[in-house]
């Protein structure tokens, strides 16, 4: 048994003269501050990995950096699926006696410590290095690739895509840390610089400086509890000419395992926080992971089904899509803002019940999955 006993996260967006390291302390400071607990209390600390300080041991350079000495100390590096791998990585940590309260954060300073050039380069090397990498595609021509065929199969338009984003921007709206808060329409998105067709600048992420943490107790350290149910993982591939087809990806699987290791049923779920690097990872992940059927998803988002005050409420802080995408604290944001909203922390954001969530991590191009069911507990 495991709880989120407390969790941290920065504004998103530009932090001049910020570093990796100075992010991520903002975060792990107010994440150990929200679980009540004194620095000292930390026996077990989980570090994500950062493409501008990229130390081989990156998880021991912050311990040091920020007054920790760990009885468990680990680096995780999974693509965008980390800071989930790391949350489940923590609950097993604390359940099998390893340590007591886990510190798991990430964080980097992507927009102004790195040159666009180098973050193309960085990210690029996504792509299988003899096949992929020299041909030139960047992570979103990967994903326009799933995208165009996606759409081939299920009879998705670029219009539903981008339902996607204007959902993501409207949640956004209210967040005062979200990197994007204008509104913006189906039509705008349509008329954004085109990126990698069929995607364009507003179905995809922003690069953001900022920082995200959380603390996983082996008890709650509150009067509500925030409790891990059950997780699990799938990684079916790694480069997207290696990848099953669309129908067989990873999302189905761990979806299925974490559901057995919980016995949580998606009927069950009251709310969803899933990975959102581009609006097509968005849809497709909704359909995996049975939250809409198959070419269902933009349709659902359009009748309001994913709002705040809908069935199913969906990334109320905005997503990687408008609150930013700062690499391993991007997706860790989903899941800061899943125990706010189940503890009733979320303000003008709160829903009217997220007593269950559904918590899903994606990285690379669809290939490395997590999925995780939390509870409220009093």
């Amino acid at each position: 048994m495991s709880f989120i006993t407390g969790v941290g996260l920065t504004a998103f967006g530009r932090h001049e003269g910020a570093s990796t390291l100075d992010l991520m302390s903002r975060a792990a400071e107010l994440a150990i501050e929200d679980a009540g607990l004194k620095r000292g209390e930390i026996d077990g600390l989980l570090c994500g990995y950062s493409t501008t300080m990229p130390h081989i041991m990156l998880a021991t350079v912050f311990a040091e950096h920020f007054g920790l000495q760990p009885a468990y100390c680990h680096a995780v590096q999974v693509g965008g699926a980390t800071g989930m791998a790391m949350a489940m990585l923590a609950h097993h940590v604390v359940e099998a006696g390893l340590a007591r309260h886990v510190l798991v954060v990430g964080g980097e300073n992507r927009l102004t410590g790195q040159s666009r050039d180098a973050s193309i380069q960085a990210l690029a090397q996504v792509g299988h290095p003899v096949y992929e990498v020299p041909l030139g595609p960047t992570i979103p021509a990967y994903y326009g690739l799933v995208a165009s065929r996606y759409m081939h199969e299920y009879r998705v338009t670029e219009q539903d895509l981008a339902e996607l984003a204007v959902l993501m921007r409207g949640h956004a709206a209210t967040h005062p840390g979200a990197q994007f808060r204008d509104p913006i329409t189906v039509a705008d998105v349509m008329a954004s610089k085109p990126v990698a067709s069929p995607l364009k600048l507003l179905d995809c992420c922003p690069v953001s400086d900022g920082g995200a943490a959380f603390v996983i107790s082996r008890e709650r350290t509150g009067d509500v509890g925030v409790r891990v149910r059950g997780c699990a993982q799938a990684h079916t591939h790694q480069h997207v000419t290696a990848a099953p087809a669309l129908n067989k990806l990873g999302a189905e699987i761990a979806i299925a395992r974490a559901k057995a290791a919980s016995g949580v049923a998606i009927s069950d779920v009251r709310y969803a926080a899933v990975y959102d690097s581009f609006t097509i990872t968005l849809l497709m992940l909704l359909e995996d992971l049975g939250l809409a059927g198959r070419g269902e998803a933009a349709a659902r988002a359009r009748s309001g089904h994913f709002g705040r005050d809908g069935e199913m409420p969906l990334n109320t802080h905005g997503g990687l899509l408008s609150y930013g995408h700062c690499g391993v604290g991007g997706a860790m944001a989903h899941l800061v803002e899943t125990q706010l909203q189940m503890t009733g922390r979320a303000g003008n954001r709160q829903v009217k019940d997220a007593s269950v969530a559904l918590l899903h991590g994606d990285g690379g191009v669809l290939s490395s999955h997590v999925s995780m069911f939390l509870e409220r507990v009093r």
